[in-house]
């Protein structure tokens, strides 16, 4: 159980996976809503884009605020901000004063500060639990992200929809309270211990951002399974944001599902994930990190092929299943590699750095998305998804090697580089 990597870290998961029920809600009812208005593909993948612009502009500048201030009263004021922020706008849905611009305006606020607190939540985990399980807590962290944002909120999401459009944003709203007060609720000090103006080799309190977003940006370049797995991700998701961009669009004309269905797949991407993080340390340990991340290379050209040729939503079912089992082991060994490798005092720039690279594949690949269907058809987004994961796959399989693999789990994060 959570409990048992400590009370401290029981308050961290709880207000995490609280959150992710409200956030799994409005992540299903945006899309609804926009695609309930519009049948562009377009508009429906601009949504999307908007949602990932925050993290493109304020992923580096916000992984330099969180190495300098308390990160645990951070992620406090960031929640009761969403908590106003998403009742306006389901007051509006409530009152019939909502659009589209509205919808996106909120989004884009919403997911400035998920930016900044995503960042500040990674970096309190190895100051909640020992080094030796870091595997176990992240596995812990993605299980009841993955059961509440996609398991339980992928259908409720839909059927909640179906009865008011307000509904969903207004319980995202409740999510986000509780998250404030269980966050605020963990005892002790959360501010990075940062090297002296003096030390020649630290940062300094006096160094500009610029100075701090590069030297961030200069360690994670020198580590290269580090590296490699930023610039990989960041590819995959151009791709997988896509494809999912118009997905709303591929479950009714293809799949001839409704508002349910659509949740539904998230479900079984969810039963996946959960599978994966529930048995995920000790599946990582027996396959190894390495098979780990090159299995899942295969799994994201599969689930792409899948989705680009079936019509049947027991096979597309099938696949986001296997996808949630491959996202939850990846999100594991990719944090608990950057948790492992990384010094506690620039922990927040080099996570911040990783979601950047991450955040302009998910930014242009929503508005790639869009233009892709419209110009070829619904699937077009899925091939490429497809030729581009066969790619990245044939290019990558070398450098996660067994050797550098089990050499960066053995590095203890206590050197710069």
């Amino acid at each position: 159980m959570a409990q048992q990597l400590g009370p401290r870290f029981a308050k961290l998961w709880t207000a995490s996976t609280t959150s992710a029920l409200g956030s799994g809600l409005a992540t299903i009812a945006a899309p609804l809503y926009v695609a309930a208005h519009t049948k562009s593909p377009l508009i429906v993948s601009a949504t999307t884009g908007v949602a990932w612009l925050p993290w493109l502009l304020f992923a580096l500048p916000g992984g330099v605020l969180v190495d300098r201030v308390d990160r645990q009263r951070l992620m406090v004021i960031i929640d009761w901000t969403r908590v106003g922020t998403m009742g306006i706008l389901a007051t509006a849905l409530l009152t019939g004063w909502s659009s589209i611009a509205l919808l996106d305006a909120v989004l884009f606020v919403i997911n400035t500060g998920e930016v900044v607190f995503r960042s500040a939540s990674q970096t309190m985990t190895p100051a909640l639990v020992p080094r030796a399980s870091l595997e176990r807590a992240n596995g812990w962290l993605v299980g009841g992200t993955m059961v509440m944002q996609q398991m339980i909120a992928g259908p409720l999401g839909g059927f909640l929809f179906v009865v008011s459009a307000c509904v969903p944003f207004f319980v995202n709203a409740g999510t986000y309270a509780a998250s404030a007060v269980l966050v605020g609720m963990i005892a002790g000090t959360y501010r990075a211990s940062r090297p002296s103006a003096g030390d020649p080799g630290g940062s300094g309190h006096a160094v500009t951002v610029r100075a701090e977003l590069a030297e961030g940006f200069r360690w994670l370049a020198r580590q290269r399974v580090l590296r490699t797995m930023a610039v990989l991700i960041g590819l995959l998701n151009l791709t997988l944001v896509a494809a999912t961009a118009v997905l709303v669009l591929v479950v009714r004309e293809r799949l001839h599902l409704g508002a349910v269905g659509y949740g539904a797949l998230f479900t079984c991407l969810a039963v996946g994930a959960v599978l994966g993080s529930a048995c995920g340390g000790w599946l990582i340990r027996k396959v190894t990190p390495t098979w780990t991340i090159r299995v899942g290379l295969l799994v994201e050209a599969g689930f792409h092929l899948v989705l680009a040729t079936t019509h049947s939503e027991y096979f597309a079912g099938f696949a986001f299943f296997v996808f949630g089992i491959h996202g939850a082991l990846w999100t594991i060994v990719a944090n608990s590699l950057r948790q492992r490798l990384t010094p506690p005092e620039m922990l927040g720039r080099v996570a911040s750095t990783g979601l950047f690279i991450a955040a302009g594949g998910n930014c242009f690949g929503a508005l790639l998305g869009g233009v892709v269907a419209t110009q070829f058809g619904l699937t077009a987004p899925y091939w490429v998804g497809f030729v581009v994961a066969v790619l990245v796959s044939a290019s990558t399989w070398r450098v996660f090697n067994r050797a550098a693999v089990a050499e960066a789990y053995a590095e203890p994060a206590l050197s710069r580089v």
